[in-house]
Parts: structure tokens; C-alpha cells; sequence
């Protein structure tokens, strides 16, 4: 068992139960964003702690009674690496990659993720084996919680309610969560799936991945229930924002990082202190994703501009939040030329972010 994080909320690989935190409240599933329909599907598993689990064996006081008590850890429970990688050999990018789960599912209150390494002996376990090993004997479940559309087991031969047959045979309650759907103001529960990425869609990692592919910051937060954010560390770039009068700090994201539409976005900016955590200070600013055309550049690169803002941003971690899509990518005959567009995009740009502060 390896230890990959302890900051409120342990993760641990899973190749062994030797450390794990048990007895557990799993939820089950990939949890990639951890967007308002995961959130759902957590929200049974927290606070179990407060929950106990007597032991069979008998007391002779309440003392004793109270000793062999055992507290029940909330625990989210996934698969590394995603099993879509695992079939297909492809390299998938992540809403949310670790660093990133981790800090979201802690803010939800999870105590604990474990990693099931997704190979070749895992997926061939049939749904019997899987709750046998995996939950009831690796991670001695009290109680499960999942959506509505979980799959499990070889070629996902188990579903929701097999889980919840399987389960009962060992006395764990599983909580199986109905689908929600956004429609614009609030989420509902729904067991329709819409391929609009604005109205009654089912709350998907899928369909968030749409919308950020097409540029609709606003619809891609709703669904997740926060801001998409991207954290990298400042690179020293080719400087010349600075010989137009627009210095931008070049962002380092990591590899496995979800991109949205290349193109221009008005954004929230906060730095990250020696503790990782987000400092009270915001600034606002444009950013960039793209090739940059207009110099010829030759590969995607991430770059904020702070609007009000100097100083030396060199080796910094930065988290940017993305607001509104302001337009795509272009390129300009001259540098005069993008000068005059930066302009107006951070006239804009101040407007809109503006405008959401007031809201």
C-alpha cells in the first residue's frame, strides 16, 4: 500500500490492505471532475465516522461495548489508470487529475481515496469476485454508495442492482444514487440522457468535456459546481507579451491536464503559497491557449495576463479560474495589430469579471 497524500484526506494505492483506514463507506465509481453529480453520489459515504460499527463480540460493561467500537472511514474509492486508458492504450486527459481530486474530494470531507489499479486482473474479476476481494474482504464496506448507471466486473457485466443483490448477501446497505440532469437553474433527478450540453443534460464527465471543448465556461461551472480551474507553475517564455506592453505569466500545466477550446478567456488568478494553499489576494486576468500565430509559434502553450497587476511571477504556482470565453484563437497581420485586440480583450475581459463580482 503506498501513501501518496496526507492532507485531510489519505490516498492510498491499493496493492495491498495492509494500511488502508477500514472499516470503510465507499462511493464507487471514477469520479473524474467530481462535478455536482459525483458530489451526489459522496454525499451518503461522509461524516460515517460518526456512524459506528459495533464489534459481534459480547461485553460484559459499556466500557467495553465502547472499546470495541470501531469508526468507519468515508472513503472514495477509484480506478488508476482510467479505465478507458486501460482498453483502449490511449493516454486520457483529466478534469481532474490526483493533485486536484484530492483537494476537492478533502473539501467535500472524504477522508480517504483508494486507488484500485486498474489492470488486467482487476478488470477480469467477475462481479461476485469483485465485491468478495475488493469491498468486503480489502476494504470491509459498511456501507456503499454509487449512481445510478454504475457498471462492475468483467466487461461490466454487473450493474447497480446487482451490486446492491450481491452486497445484502453480506449485509451492506448500498445507496444507489438516480441520475441528475441540469436544466438551467437547479440540478434534478432524472434517468434520461441528453446530448444538449445546455438543457437537461445528465450531469456527465462526458458532457462537461463538451462544453469546455466548445468554449462554454458558464454551462461547464454550472455542472460542476465550481469554477474549471488549471494549475501550473510559471515558466519563463519567449517574453514577448512584454515587448507589446501585455507580459504574461507562461503557465506549465501538467501533461495530463483536460484543455478547453484554444482561444482567449477572461479569468480569476490566485497564487499558491509555500503551504498550497490559495492565498485570500485574487487578481483578474486574460488568457491565452493556443499556438500563438501570430509569432509562428510552433506549440500550445498557456499564458495569463493580470490586469492591474506587476511584478515577478517566475517559479510561482498559479490557479486560474476559468470565467467566460471571450474568443478564438486568430492571427493578426502585425504585432500593432494584436496589441489592439489584447486591449480590448482586457476591456472586456474587466467587464465581465466585473459584472460576476456583483452578482
Amino acid at each position: 500500500m503506498l501513501n501518496l497524500s496526507q492532507n485531510g484526506c489519505s490516498v492510498w494505492l491499493a496493492s495491498s490492505s495492509e494500511e488502508l483506514l477500514t472499516p470503510t463507506a465507499v462511493a464507487l465509481g471514477k469520479f473524474d471532475g467530481v462535478h455536482l453529480g459525483h458530489q451526489r453520489v459522496i454525499q451518503p459515504v461522509l461524516h460515517a465516522g460518526s456512524q459506528l460499527s459495533v464489534a459481534s463480540s459480547p461485553q460484559s460493561n459499556e466500557n467495553q461495548q465502547l472499546t470495541n467500537r470501531e469508526y468507519i472511514y468515508s472513503t472514495v474509492v477509484t480506478f488508476d489508470p482510467h479505465p478507458h486508458e486501460f482498453f483502449t492504450g490511449q493516454p486520457r486527459t483529466l478534469l481532474t487529475p490526483l493533485d486536484e481530486k484530492v483537494q476537492q474530494l478533502r473539501s467535500l470531507g472524504v477522508e480517504q481515496l483508494v486507488l484500485l489499479p486498474f489492470d488486467k486482473e482487476l478488470s477480469a474479476l467477475t462481479p461476485e469476485e469483485f465485491v468478495e476481494k475488493i469491498l468486503v474482504q480489502q476494504l470491509r464496506c459498511q456501507r456503499i454508495s454509487i449512481g445510478q448507471d454504475f457498471c462492475f466486473g468483467e466487461k461490466r457485466s454487473g450493474t447497480a442492482k446487482d451490486l446492491q443483490l450481491l452486497a445484502a448477501k453480506h449485509n451492506i446497505p448500498v445507496t444507489i444514487v438516480p441520475l441528475q440532469t441540469y436544466t438551467g437553474d437547479s440540478p434534478t433527478e432524472s434517468s434520461c440522457v441528453s446530448t444538449t450540453p445546455t438543457q437537461d443534460a445528465r450531469i456527465s464527465t462526458s458532457l462537461i468535456r463538451q462544453t469546455l471543448e466548445y468554449g462554454d465556461i458558464e454551462n461547464a461551472n454550472l455542472l460542476l459546481g465550481r469554477p474549471y480551474t488549471l494549475i501550473g507553475d510559471v515558466l519563463q517564455g519567449q517574453q514577448l507579451g512584454r515587448t507589446i506592453g501585455f507580459p504574461t505569466a507562461n503557465l506549465q500545466i501538467p501533461k495530463e491536464k483536460f484543455l478547453p477550446r484554444q482561444g482567449v478567456y477572461a479569468v480569476r488568478v490566485f497564487t499558491l503559497g509555500e503551504t498550497s494553499d490559495v492565498t485570500p489576494s485574487e487578481s483578474l486576468g486574460v488568457m491565452n491557449i493556443g499556438n500563438r500565430p501570430t509569432v509562428n509559434g510552433t506549440y500550445s502553450s498557456t499564458e495569463v495576463h493580470l490586469l492591474d497587476w506587476s511584478g515577478d511571477l517566475y517559479g510561482k504556482k498559479l490557479v486560474v479560474q476559468l470565467v467566460k470565453f471571450l474568443r478564438p484563437e486568430q492571427k493578426f497581420p502585425s504585432l500593432e495589430a494584436l496589441k489592439t485586440q489584447i486591449q480590448l480583450d482586457c476591456v472586456v475581459a474587466r467587464e465581465v469579471l466585473s459584472a460576476g463580482a456583483q452578482s
